[in-house]
């Protein structure tokens, strides 16, 4: 782990929620606050000026909304690309779609706890999407065809390539492939670049809508 805490910007209108994101988020030893925006417009002024490592997005907020707030930030046309993890109280499916169509590297619920928004924050540091699991599997059923596609399916997926995807399409994390399969973190994360690279896929939530795309995640795998 690296000794510089990883700086993060709070986006919410809600001044409670601000709050108790930042009581937990400061109560971790590799995490800072550095910022806290009441509305996207605010936000996005303060993530261009003090370029925190994460951005804790939430959807409906005044003058810009979240989804939004993620585009300008973490989409293709970004000029300085930034970590977007959106945290919101709503899970319909078209929020979830465009927020991750957007580029942002994490959608989560607020009820799923602080423990939740802890492993997103971590997620996206090491460069995973985490996705509450609340809603990991009904996404990545019904949105898939929805979400940027990656490349025809190669045939040059190893054996080992084609059980890690099964395991990010069922919302599996890094650590957890890992012991699933008795590797390192380390060579998880290499795996995952490999595969990232022949499936030409944006992000996991790419490789994970592939293995639904092709049949190899199916409900109850």
């Amino acid at each position: 782990m690296s000794g510089t805490p990883t700086r993060i910007l709070l986006a919410d209108d809600q001044e409670d929620v601000r709050s108790g994101f930042r009581l937990v988020l400061d109560s971790q030893p590799d995490m800072t606050v550095i910022g806290a925006a009441a509305d996207g417009a605010t936000a996005l002024d303060l993530a261009r000026r003090l370029r925190p490592d994460v951005v804790l997005a939430d959807i409906r907020m005044p003058r810009l909304d979240g989804l939004e707030l993620t585009r300008l930030l973490a989409g293709p046309e970004a000029q300085v690309p930034t970590r977007v993890v959106v945290v919101t109280t709503f899970d319909l499916d078209d929020y979830v779609h465009t927020a991750l169509h957007n580029g942002a590297c994490g959608f989560l619920l607020k009820r799923s706890g602080p423990s939740l928004l802890i492993e997103g924050v971590r997620a996206a540091m090491a460069g995973d999407a985490l996705i509450s699991p609340q809603i990991t599997v009904r996404l990545l059923r019904r949105l898939s065809p929805a979400l940027p596609r990656p490349g025809p399916a190669p045939d040059t997926l190893t054996d080992r390539e084609r059980e890690i995807v099964h395991l990010v399409a069922r919302g599996s994390t890094n650590l957890e492939i890992a012991t699933e399969l008795c590797i390192s973190p380390g060579t998880a994360k290499t795996h995952l670049a490999n595969i990232q690279s022949k499936l030409k896929a944006r992000n996991r939530v790419g490789i994970a809508a592939w293995a639904w795309e092709t049949g190899l995640a199916k409900p109850g795998a």
